[in-house]
């Protein structure tokens, strides 16, 4: 999780599809494998992405079920017909129209964020864009999109992190139930919300009125599921994003300065961390059938595990791919995000939100540098990466990390 670069690198040019005993999984890192996989839906299948890494302990399984806990195809994980309909549904709320009117709603939200932090940051302590700053920041902001009212944003952040450890970790079978509890709370919120406690006017309103193109109101247990699916994508995934854009600014020379001042930067340094450290590190797929892949045989059921952190690093797309470039010609040929029908729903708000994030610290905190003399410790999840903190003071002492990889 440190630095995953050179055993990527060795996968790429040496086994591009290769078996893994341990997970029973085939791990395919080439951008070329990678990408027909995710334009292919119909002999790659997204039924597996949201299974549970790790197998659940019969506490954690009890707990889930009293709740109801069930996902049924929605978004991430529906391969079926009625997955473009509530795709529809979803973008109306995350469109270009919508992205660009929420511009002074993120600004604001980020300035009110860091102004406390100055007055501790003036004093000479340590802050933690991580914990008191990136974590939230989507958060409320994707509250106030989706009209998400009667629950507090630690609250949703809280179980959108548990529900992530939970199904994409390997928890102990104690943590496996705390975070059962946690998770259990969350779907019992959800199915509350759509049952009618949410507005009408936001996602939860617009899915509980969705029609199925049979003439069927969508069910509740699909409408919880795509929320679930929404709501940590629209705040966890988003959060760590800016995790790592800001903790790779503040060790890069000269970036954090022409992120405050420079236009364009912000947003050109965000998609090369989107290309080079993605958050969302790996994607499932299930083969559908027996097919080739690379010469390598894949029989029907065959479950895969897309590198997506390597194929952006790929030198036959990328060039000197080690290196940072901002503005870098075709960086927006990155596979972060995905590709086709299952590509990501809020691509662009994630975008905006980080480079909003960028910008608005780097100018309100000029002059910080990383408080920490080796890299922080991070989130390692089978699918997800970012640094735990980003810790930051004024410059009275020195020592500063450089990125991994770099």
């Amino acid at each position: 999780m440190r630095d995953p670069h050179p055993a990527l690198e060795s996968l790429r040019r040496t086994n591009p599809v290769h078996y893994d005993p341990a997970t029973d999984l085939w791990l395919v890192s080439r951008y070329a494998d990678v990408r027909q996989i995710l334009l292919d839906p119909v002999t790659y299948l997204p039924d597996n992405a949201q299974h549970a890494v790790a197998p659940l302990s019969g506490p954690a399984l009890r707990t889930l079920a009293r709740a109801g806990f069930r996902l049924p195809p929605a978004l991430a994980n529906n391969g079926g017909a009625h997955h473009a309909g509530l795709r529809r549904v979803v973008m109306r709320f995350f469109n270009a129209e919508r992205v660009a009117a929420a511009a002074p709603l993120l600004e604001n939200t980020a300035g009110e964020m860091l102004t406390g932090l100055r007055s501790r940051y003036a004093t000479g302590d340590q802050c933690d864009l991580a914990s008191e700053y990136a974590r939230y920041l989507p958060c409320r902001v994707m509250m106030q999109l989706l009209s998400v009212a009667h629950v507090p944003a630690t609250t949703l952040v809280e179980w959108s992190d548990a529900a992530l450890e939970l199904f994409y970790g390997w928890p102990s079978a104690e943590r496996q139930a705390h975070l059962a509890e946690l998770v259990a709370d969350f779907h019992r919120w959800l199915t509350d919300q759509v049952a009618g406690a949410a507005p009408a006017d936001g996602l939860i309103g617009a899915l509980r009125n969705h029609r199925l193109p049979c003439g069927e109101l969508l069910d509740t247990a699909t409408a919880v599921a795509v929320c679930f699916f929404v709501f940590i994508a629209g705040q966890s995934t988003t959060g760590q994003l800016i995790c790592t854009v800001l903790c790779r600014a503040l060790a890069a020379p000269q970036a954090w300065a022409r992120a405050a001042t420079e236009d364009g930067f912000a947003q050109a340094w965000v998609e090369e961390v989107l290309r080079r450290e993605p958050p969302v590190t790996t994607w499932r797929r299930v083969a559908a059938r027996d097919v080739e892949l690379s010469g390598v045989q894949l029989l029907e059921g065959a479950q895969l595990l897309l590198m997506l952190m390597g194929t952006g690093s790929d030198p036959e797309v990328f060039e000197q791919p080690e290196r940072m470039c901002p503005h870098r010609a075709n960086v927006r040929h990155h596979l972060s995000f995905g590709a086709g029908r299952h590509r990501c729903p809020g691509a662009a708000l994630a975008r905006t939100e980080a480079a909003v994030a960028l910008r608005t610290a780097a100018r309100l905190l000029p002059d910080a540098v990383l408080a920490e003399n080796s890299d922080p410790p991070m989130l390692g999840l089978l699918s997800f990466r970012a640094p735990l903190h980003v810790k930051v003071r004024p410059p009275t002492h020195s020592g500063c990390s450089p990125a991994p990889g770099r």
